[in-house]
């Protein structure tokens, strides 16, 4: 019989006969006897003389960790189902292994400790691991020490905070020791820095206390200035990541060293160090943006805000900026868009430093934009346009309109400069104006010849479309007409026409080349759904052209074999559906003519497409859309969709699927009214068992919640048939809490309540149509008693507290005279109707609280 390592060259080999036998011999011997398999890898890694000792340790480590969560607590239970002596066998040769020779090998012995440590760790087992690799740091064995640190990082990375916050010293002592700058060795100084790197978040403790605090920013700072280039990155990334964490103990640190130190190494002549210097400033703005938005909406709440907005970006500008524009012009002609390069980082800190900074940044870069707009060179052209595109977001618009007024110009002209990338940079500038500060597009002077340059870039370059499309998506968006979906015409109407025959010629291309066609869609989507009435003939003709398309591909559907050759025509599906949706949400019951053939070729695809798909959605969407345009006019359809609606009620995997069929039957339910009731019983099956199913997604819940209340106002009385059963699964979803300090539970819990509440308003009111009411009495205490709950409650959101107002405004108006009097008395039911009058949030809280207001005073008089 082969040998382990033989059968691991094997399963290497060029001849598949031979690859596949080789798999299928270590798959049987991990299932036979799994503890012997791991013995044998950990012995063939430990194997200086073996040539397969890479391939063990890759073996070894996959066999106790996977990406899929279930498939890694099976193999966490089969690894502490071994013998603990054997275990303890493996991780001493691992350990061991991490000083070998061949530097790969240890590399890879560095990933099964973490692999170990994952599973064992957590458990409190292999206690004393952290302690065992201090040891190897002690040694001069220099690749003992380089693959022990890498292997604590691994273990930083892979395991959670908690867990490890009980070794933080152990950590922080042995990684700060392998930083230093009189380590010998650079590869266990990157280790080391590395290892910090993932360790930041854990010693919180640490770096609280100020002597270590300024141990290991020394530390880092002097790593700043290495011999070694990725030393340099590796601690350039280090201080990115200490100012998301520790952003309010930076002041010191930033006078003495930060701010020297990231300039500097924002000129480096590495461009792999110049950018982690520039991503230094980035973070630094963003977190003083997430720090001035709180501190502002502490104060809107009468509150004092318990951050510190320190300044940073601000006291560096006069160092930064000057800096930043200058990185903006070291563009090559050959940078592939896709790659993050120094002159696009330099300009993503730019519109970040502007939303910092505000006001301040829009003079200095003026001057930069006027003294370089007309350079020969045309990097320098293309940085004044991309510096003038972002600082629109920040400074105050009265301070921008006149410079970009003026500039506008001047703007247009450059769509015909000669370099493509001067063209696509100021493609995006007109997009950010026209999204921004559109009050600066004159339409008497700028319109017209704005939107004739971007329509000319659409028959320009591949790689400006997409630019061009944002723009007029923007233009479309802001110049909607000013009585909005009803008004008879809009700025944007003259050329509506030119704009969607100029696109339609981009869809109709074969290729979607740097996503141009996806682009163009997108775009035809915007301008539909933003057009005014006076676009609909054009919006006629461009309906039954996209039908044809969707047509022509449902037709080849089969035809398509290749994966890459599917996407592309699964994409271009997608978007001839989202289209399709937004002409018929646009015309509502005008698309009553060609329906019929709307919905043919819905079905068609439906037949024709993956369940997995996301075709499969859109075309639900575009359903949903017939369906609230046609009204009752919809139940001739029903019958043939009901089983595709159905079944995807069903595939609780798919759960975006399940949630828009929920979100259908509130459609159906509200176009068809009482005659959806034919239907109603098996969408009442089938919504409670997917609320009792075990792998729906919770995010669905709540939708079918409320889409209880959507089938209760559509069949009005019949609803008491189904009345108690439902009562009882709400009073299951008003009993889920969520922790204080669990946010995302707080934020869900929320969305439940939203949905129960909006299930208790409409068979509120479904009751009162059909003269029902009644037939709530039982229920009524238990639903006072969740909303006085929900009041007391100081998570709730203000939509939950302006639905809970309107409900019990229904409740009143559903049981006058009295018979509600003792729950509309309580205290908390004032008290929540005086705080909806008072509420400060926009929006209908105010009117509805008074009219509730009329309807409690009306029921207890």
């Amino acid at each position: 019989m082969a040998s382990i390592g033989e059968i691991l060259l094997n399963t290497l080999s060029p001849d598949q006969q031979i690859r596949v036998a080789a798999t299928t011999q270590l798959e049987t011997a991990a299932s036979e006897n799994f503890a012997q398999y791991v013995v044998l890898l950990c012995q063939e890694l430990s194997n200086e003389q073996s040539q397969a000792r890479l391939n063990a340790g890759l073996a070894l480590k996959n066999a106790l960790t996977a990406k899929d969560k279930t498939r890694r607590e099976e193999m966490s239970s089969r690894w502490i189902g071994i013998d603990s002596s054997i275990r303890d066998q493996i991780k001493t040769l691992v350990l061991t292994t991490l000083g070998t020779p061949d530097l790969r090998a240890g590399i890879v012995s560095a990933q099964v400790v973490a692999a170990i440590a994952a599973i064992e760790l957590p458990l409190g087992q292999w206690e004393d691991m952290i302690r065992q690799m201090l040891q190897n740091l002690q040694t001069n064995n220099t690749n003992l020490k380089q693959c022990t640190l890498q292997a604590i990082g691994f273990v930083c990375e892979s395991i959670q905070r908690e867990i490890l916050v009980s070794q933080a010293n152990n950590i922080l002592t042995a990684v700060v020791q392998g930083a230093r700058k009189d380590e010998p060795s650079e590869a266990v100084r990157l280790a080391a820095i590395k290892a910090l790197y993932n360790s930041l978040e854990f010693v919180q403790d640490n770096f609280n206390r100020e002597g270590e605090r300024n141990y290991i920013m020394q530390v880092v700072c002097e790593a700043t200035q290495s011999q070694d280039v990725q030393v340099q990155i590796s601690s350039f990334e280090c201080l990115v990541r200490i100012m998301q964490l520790y952003y309010d103990k930076m002041p010191f640190y930033m006078q003495k060293a930060l701010y020297g130190l990231t300039v500097q190494g924002m000129k480096h002549e590495n461009e792999k160090v110049a950018l982690q210097a520039v991503e230094f400033w980035s973070t630094v703005c963003e977190e003083e943006i997430e720090i001035e938005q709180l501190r502002m909406e502490a104060i809107d709440a009468g509150e004092t805000p318990d951050t510190i907005n320190y300044n940073f970006a601000r006291a560096a500008l006069p160092e930064t900026l000057p800096t930043l524009l200058q990185l903006m012009t070291k563009q090559d002609e050959d940078d592939d868009e896709d790659d993050w390069n120094l002159s696009m980082a330099a300009g993503t800190c730019l519109s970040l430093t502007a939303q910092c900074v505000g006001d301040t940044i829009v003079n200095p870069v003026i001057q930069f934009v006027e003294a370089n707009i007309r350079h020969t060179e045309w990097q320098f052209r293309e940085a004044s346009v991309m510096a003038f595109g972002s600082i629109l977001e920040g400074p105050s618009p009265e301070l921008l309109v006149p410079p970009v007024t003026q500039a506008l110009p001047f703007l247009i002209e450059m769509m015909n400069d000669p370099v493509i990338k001067v063209k696509d940079t100021t493609a995006w500038t007109l997009g950010r104006v026209s999204q921004s500060l559109v009050e600066c597009i004159k339409p008497e002077t700028h319109l017209q010849p704005l939107i004739a340059a971007l329509v000319h870039g659409l028959r320009d370059s591949t790689r400006i479309v997409s630019n061009c499309c944002l723009s007029l998506m923007n233009l479309a968006d802001q110049l909607e007409g000013e009585q909005g979906p009803d008004s008879q015409s809009s700025l944007m109407s003259p050329y509506f026409d030119v704009i969607i025959t100029a696109l339609l010629q981009i869809t109709d291309r074969n290729s979607n080349e740097l996503f141009s066609r996806t682009s163009a869609y997108e775009a035809i989507s915007v301008l539909v759904s933003r057009s005014a009435k006076d676009s609909f003939p054009t919006i006629s003709i461009l309906s039954t052209t996209i039908l044809d398309r969707l047509e022509q591909t449902i037709a080849i559907q089969n035809q398509i074999l290749g994966m890459d050759e599917r996407n592309t025509h699964n994409e271009l599906q997608s978007n001839i559906c989202s289209v399709l949706t937004n002409i018929i949400r646009r015309v509502g019951k005008e698309i009553a003519p060609i329906a019929d053939r709307i919905m043919s070729a819905l079905l068609q695809l439906l037949t024709a497409t993956s369940k997995h798909s996301t075709v499969f959605e859109d075309a639900f969407l575009a359903v949903g859309a017939l369906t609230t345009a046609l009204e009752a006019d919809f139940a001739r359809y029903l019958e043939s969709f009901a089983p595709f609606l159905f079944e995807a009620l069903q595939n609780h995997e798919e759960y975006q699927l399940c949630s828009i069929a929920v979100g259908l039957i509130g459609d159906i339910c509200r176009g068809l009214g009482s005659q959806s009731a034919k239907y109603c019983h098996e969408f009442m099956t089938i919504l409670l068992q997917s609320l009792q199913s075990p792998t729906l997604n919770r995010a669905v819940k709540p939708a079918i919640l409320s889409c209880f209340g959507d089938i209760a106002l559509a069949i009005e009385g019949q609803f008491s048939n189904y009345l108690d059963v439902t009562m009882n699964v709400l009073i299951q979803a008003c009993g889920i809490r969520a922790s204080p300090t669990d946010y995302d539970m707080i934020d869900y819990v929320n969305q439940l309540r939203e949905g129960i509440i909006d299930a208790y308003v409409g068979i509120v009111q479904g009751l009162k149509s059909g003269e029902r009411s009644p037939a709530l009495g039982p229920h009524l205490q238990h639903v006072f008693e969740f909303l006085s709950t929900v009041y007391n409650d100081p998570e709730r959101s203000d939509n939950v507290l302006r639905s809970m107002i309107g409900l019990i405004g229904d409740l009143a108006d559903s049981f006058p005279g009295g018979d509600i009097k003792m729950f509309l008395t309580a205290d908390w039911v004032s008290a929540c109707l005086k705080e909806g009058r008072g509420s400060r949030q926009p929006g209908v809280t105010k009117e509805v609280a008074r009219w509730a207001k009329e309807m409690v005073k009306r029921a207890t008089m």
